[in-house]
């Protein structure tokens, strides 16, 4: 593979077509990693499974599982999907995507290991003909990102996700109006990447100003008032 080289899309939005392992050292500071690895599944062993992925059976796609360690050393609020694949820390945030597979032979949810320190939470979203068609075969809904980026800090700026893919985290940061740094090794899905995250730019952005927070006011205040 070629060296990394780094494109940036908009103040704020670069890309990196390399291995992470490489560029993570070449990126500055993120605020979170919001990221999808692979799981060390083999889903190309399985003809019907590589097939319905856009897969050549018997490949070597997803063969071992992703390091996250070097994710973890971060320290940033971290969501890493498929967390119950990975020798990860124990979570009191595990975050749950039920498929609401209505009886289909795949799994009925999805997982993602967190540092979070909330309780843990769940969207129910049905991942039929998602944003117009499956350009990845891991590809998650950009609706479920941008779930995922709603359970990070209010003040979190920089979003990394060093497994891009084609680009869903990427466009929910950039729905969010957040910093985006994204890292794929793959050529066809950086170029895919690439033209959504493009395409999310072009849109307007989604309202994410903080709801204001309650305050606990005294039952007394307005009898002690003069």
């Amino acid at each position: 593979m070629t060296a990394p080289c780094k494109e940036v899309l908009a103040d704020g939005i670069e890309i990196w077509l390399g291995d992470c392992r490489e560029v993570l050292p070449m990126v500055g500071r993120v605020d979170a990693v919001v990221t999808d690895p692979p799981y060390g599944i083999s889903i190309t062993k399985s003809p019907r499974l590589a097939v319905s992925r856009g897969l050549t059976a018997g490949g070597d796609w997803d063969d071992k599982p992703a390091d996250v360690s070097p994710l973890i050393s971060i320290d940033v609020p971290t969501i890493i999907w498929g967390g119950n694949y990975f020798d990860l820390p124990a979570t009191r945030c595990p975050l749950v995507w039920d498929k609401n597979n209505a009886g289909r032979d795949f799994a009925d949810f999805e997982m993602a290991w967190t540092n979070l320190d909330s309780v843990a939470r769940r969207i129910v979203f049905r991942p039929m003909n998602m944003d117009g068609g499956k350009l990845h075969p891991a590809q998650k809904p950009i609706e479920v990102m941008r779930w995922c980026i709603s359970q990070l800090p209010e003040d979190t700026d920089i979003i990394l996700d060093p497994y891009m893919g084609s680009g869903s985290t990427g466009c929910a940061a950039v729905d969010f109006g957040r910093k985006f740094i994204g890292i794929e090794r793959e050529p066809k899905y950086f170029d895919i990447a690439r033209r959504r995250i493009d395409d999310a730019l072009r849109q307007p952005r989604i309202n994410f100003d903080p709801q204001p927070q309650p305050k606990q006011v005294s039952m007394f205040a307005e009898a002690a008032a003069p």
